[in-house]
């Protein structure tokens, strides 16, 4: 198989573009089991029937795992709003209808989101009170099984060429409560200091999904603690803000 042209580096992985196939080859770091959750999630969102990019193999490339795609020729949605900010409104709204409509799948088979954020609130750098804390919440709040992104934000929309949007990268995909989904995308945007988008899209979703803001505020200290696991020093740094100032109930 023949790697061709690199389209994006990423921490740990390259995507490579061949022809119609997107190939993406993970560092040796990754474990067998990681790289195979990810097709396997990618594989079982296919079957809800979103819009997506399906799963055509997985393999070994140099001696490193690596999963082959269909190849979405198009944009980012991330692209499309620096091109052009006057329809950055716009680009919301869609990114939260498209959000909506993850939400509003089913798939039994994917892990639980909740399972995930206590696994990774337990390996968090946080002292024992505030992990149990944490975890009290995270216990507390209601149990759904929707299935939930867990990195929904506009890089990881593709707008192909007639305009059918989709929705790439389900490596981190589980099945719980939505309001954490959106608390991480809001995080996201605040990550990458565009306060304003983070605020107008948590608005946003709210509204078109009847979604009481303050429950959604409620999962953010839960979600930074989880995330803060991974991801650089500064990141950390920023995400364990929202865990601290947070008033436990």
């Amino acid at each position: 198989m023949k790697l061709g042209l690199v389209i994006a580096v990423r921490k740990n992985k390259e995507i490579y573009r061949d022809g119609n196939k997107c190939i993406k080859v993970f560092g040796t770091e990754y474990s067998k089991a990681d790289v195979l959750n990810e097709a396997l999630n990618q594989a079982r969102i296919e079957g809800t029937g979103l819009n997506i990019p399906k799963i055509l193999e997985v393999t070994m490339i140099d001696g490193k795992w690596s999963i082959v795609s269909e190849y979405i020729e198009g944009k980012t949605l991330a692209q499309l709003m620096e091109e052009n900010p006057d329809k950055k409104d716009e680009y919301l709204e869609l990114l939260v209808d498209l959000q909506l409509s993850v939400h509003n799948k089913t798939c039994p088979l994917l892990n639980k989101l909740k399972d995930k954020m206590n696994s990774k609130i337990s390996q968090s750098s946080l002292d024992a009170t505030t992990r149990y804390e944490l975890h009290t919440r995270l216990e507390g709040m209601p149990k759904h099984k929707k299935v939930c992104h867990g990195d929904f934000n506009p890089s990881n929309i593709i707008i192909s060429e007639d305009n059918t949007p989709y929705i790439i990268d389900w490596s981190h995909a589980t099945q719980g409560n939505a309001s954490a989904d959106v608390a991480r995308t809001y995080l996201l945007f605040c990550l990458n200091n565009d306060l304003d988008s983070a605020n107008k899209y948590l608005d946003l979703f709210c509204k078109k999904s009847d979604t009481a803001k303050q429950y959604v505020q409620k999962w953010m200290p839960i979600v930074a603690a989880s995330q803060s696991v991974k991801g650089n020093e500064h990141e950390r740094d920023f995400l364990l803000t929202w865990v601290n100032v947070v008033d436990y109930e």
